[in-house]
């Protein structure tokens, strides 16, 4: 790499030099010292940066979880293995919007959809998001295709990832565990068998309105289970059955749900990050 004029340690104020010399006390011998950034580089095509700039806004730190799959520190928690603090019910037709305490039953350190009570909505609203969800279709077999385990991710409460037992179920392929809902089929199908947790690791563009006009299409990348099976896909419209919904326009931040669909999956260990644009400030 060919060196550049770089800025020294202290172009990048009192504090930083103070940390560097205390830091200079401890340097074993051999050390090599790198530039921290330049400023006479040129501006990388399409930014308001310079290449390596020294005064481009470093990533904000964020603590990750203890372990895979642990919410990291700027996590919001959805749901502790211990109540549905975070969770409601919000009625439609005559109650329409009428929010109620949730129902669906917690023990063990997750939480069972029991039927028959309403979609599980968030008090939480999201626009852009990362959603971590881990759930599991009953043990028991008692039905088939898609009363098998039947519920759904609805992110911003209208735009379906499908939750299902997909494991050696038949079904129609945009209607299985993963789809989007109506849309799109997983790339693959790697469903754990009926009992087992499954982890949906979550990623979401939302939608972006003008007045009632849509701009921006929602966007979805989904890992199931630690395999990909969407990549950056276009979400066409709002989940239906058997039709296609246009979009209609709705706030840019949401609530997430998750479906009632009189079938009894579990969900677990469920959190959720707002993401932000890098130089967002």
């Amino acid at each position: 790499m060919k060196r550049r004029t770089a800025l020294s340690v202290a172009a990048v104020g009192p504090a930083a030099l103070s940390a560097a010399a205390e830091q200079a006390q401890q340097k074993p011998a051999g050390w090599r010292t790198a530039p921290l950034g330049y400023s006479d580089t040129p501006v990388i095509p399409g930014q308001a940066w310079k290449v390596h700039d020294i005064a481009r806004p470093r990533p904000v730190v964020v603590a990750p979880g203890a372990k895979p799959g642990d919410p990291p520190a700027d996590a919001v928690v959805l749901f502790n293995g211990r109540d549905l603090s975070q969770w409601q019910h919000v009625g439609r037709g005559a109650d329409k919007g009428k929010t109620t305490p949730a129902k669906w039953k917690v023990e063990n350190g997750y939480v069972e959809c029991v039927g028959k009570t309403g979609d599980l909505v968030s008090k939480e609203k999201f626009g852009d998001a990362q959603f971590h969800i881990e759930w599991s279709a009953p043990a028991v077999i008692d039905g088939d295709s898609q009363w098998r385990g039947n519920s759904g991710v609805l992110i911003m409460g209208r735009y379906e990832i499908q939750v299902l037992d997909a494991w050696e179920n038949p079904t129609y392929a945009d209607g299985q565990a993963g789809a989007i809902y109506g849309w799109w089929p997983p790339l693959v199908n790697p469903c754990r068998k009926p009992g087992e947790w499954n982890v949906y690791d979550l990623f979401w563009e939302a939608p972006k309105f003008e007045g009632s006009r849509l701009v921006k299409p929602a966007y979805v990348t989904l890992m199931f289970n630690g395999v990909l099976v969407h990549h950056h896909k276009e979400v066409g419209g709002p989940m239906a059955h058997r039709v296609v919904r246009q979009y209609e326009a709705h706030g840019a931040e949401e609530s997430l749900a998750l479906q009632d669909h009189d079938t009894k999956p579990r969900y677990r260990n469920m959190w959720a990050r707002r993401l932000k644009p890098y130089d967002a400030k």
